[in-house]
């Protein structure tokens, strides 16, 4: 089944296609997510080519669940993102066990690459800003990210963190509080 050229799919309809096993519709689906699913993974790992690879993951994931997703009302963005937040969760964890068996088997000290070494201000102001979101708890990161750089809703950040409406918000003030302590350096 191909997508006829010129005409234009809303949503529903790209997902009903990808569920139905269309892969053009589930191209177009990647294409309109890919942007927005990068960089929430790149602002949680910090390396462009591991966002990359993430990334990626993540839609491959997505296409192998496609047919089992469920439409609950919430934007087709949050099952995407939990998708996303899992993969991320997968390889912290990894990485964690792959720097405890190199730090026994080493005995040195690990030194991490400087992050997000860039050549312009714009990008400089990014890095700090990474590395300041890096240093928040996982939940901070989270929250900030869903909503600021992604600009979803509480309602859809809870969906995705399964919290409450009222615990996303006072998560995300929190967040913020210790966000401007991490960038004004106090």
């Amino acid at each position: 089944m191909e997508l006829e050229p010129g005409i234009v799919l809303t949503e529903s309809e790209l997902i009903e296609c990808a569920i139905a096993g269309n892969r053009a519709a589930f191209g177009e689906i990647y294409m309109r997510y890919l942007d927005a699913i990068y960089r929430y993974v790149y602002y949680r790992v910090g390396d462009t080519q591991e966002a990359e690879d993430l990334t990626e993951t993540v839609f491959l994931k997505a296409w192998q669940a496609i047919a089992e997703y469920n439409d609950i009302g919430l934007k087709f963005s949050c099952w995407l993102y939990r998708i996303a937040h899992n993969v991320v969760v997968d390889f912290h964890r990894a990485r964690s066990v792959r720097s405890d068996i190199e730090q026994k088997c080493d005995g040195d000290d690990e030194t991490l690459p400087d992050l997000f070494i860039k050549q312009t201000r714009d990008i400089e102001d990014e890095r700090d800003l990474a590395q300041a979101i890096s240093k928040l708890t996982g939940e901070q990161q989270q929250i900030i990210l869903l909503r600021f750089i992604e600009g979803l809703s509480h309602a859809e950040i809870a969906q995705i963190i399964h919290k409450t409406e009222g615990a996303c918000r006072m998560l995300q003030n929190r967040a913020l509080i210790a966000l401007h302590q991490q960038l004004s350096g106090t």
